[in-house]
This record gives C-alpha cells, sequence and structure tokens, in this order.
C-alpha cells in the first residue's frame, strides 16, 4: 500500500512532468524577428522580418527573389533546376533555413532562441 509520503511524491513527479511538457510543446518561443540572406557564403543583407517586402539576390544561374511577409519568409523564385527551396514554403521559426545551392543562395531566420542549439549535416 501506499503511504502519504508516497502520494505527495507522485504527485509532485506528476507536476514535474507536466510542467516539463508544457513548456517543451507549448511555451517556446522560437519565432524568427530576423532574416540573413547570403549569396556565395557572403551575408548580402540582413532583414526584419516586420516589413513585408522582396528581396532580389543575383546568383551564378541568375536571381533568387525572396519574400518577406507577416512574420516570415519564403524563397519565391529560384533559377536552379529542382526548385527544392522554392518547395520549402514559408519559414517562420528561428533556426530555419532554405538553401538554393545551384545557385549558391540561403535564407536562414533568427530570434530571440533557436528552435535548436546544433545542426548535423
Amino acid at each position: 500500500m501506499l503511504r502519504a509520503g508516497d502520494w505527495s511524491v507522485l504527485a509532485g513527479g506528476a507536476a514535474v512532468v507536466a510542467g516539463l511538457a508544457w513548456q517543451a510543446w507549448f511555451a517556446p518561443n522560437d519565432a524568427a524577428d530576423t532574416a540573413i540572406i547570403r549569396a556565395g557564403g557572403a551575408i548580402v543583407r540582413t532583414v526584419a522580418l516586420a516589413q513585408p517586402q522582396t528581396v532580389t539576390v543575383p546568383g551564378p544561374l541568375g536571381v533568387t527573389r525572396i519574400e518577406i511577409a507577416a512574420g516570415r519568409a519564403r524563397v519565391q523564385a529560384d533559377p536552379s533546376p529542382r526548385q527544392l527551396c522554392v518547395k520549402q514554403g514559408w519559414l517562420a521559426r528561428a533556426g530555419e533555413a532554405a538553401l538554393c545551392l545551384p545557385n549558391q543562395v540561403s535564407l536562414e531566420l533568427t530570434g530571440r532562441r533557436a528552435a535548436h542549439d546544433t545542426l548535423a549535416y
């Protein structure tokens, strides 16, 4: 049989697990506020996500068009053959990135806190 102290330990453990679960799924503030645009490995432009705009970035294959609207960003058009960075769609969380490798253009979102602390390729 469980005693009163056992019930309090179980209740405390359940509260800790519930708090950690809430923090992991609902509390993270990983919204992005800045977009870093690179071409050929060098930073071309740093743009705030608060202002809607379209940025054109020249690359070896042609011009990549990046659209920024309502706290998110996407690669709208790119001359790369497979269009993988265009197919990624809208990026809104800090740490997300779209890489247009054949055209050597990348879009990375940053914020106060990234969704992860490291990446492995």
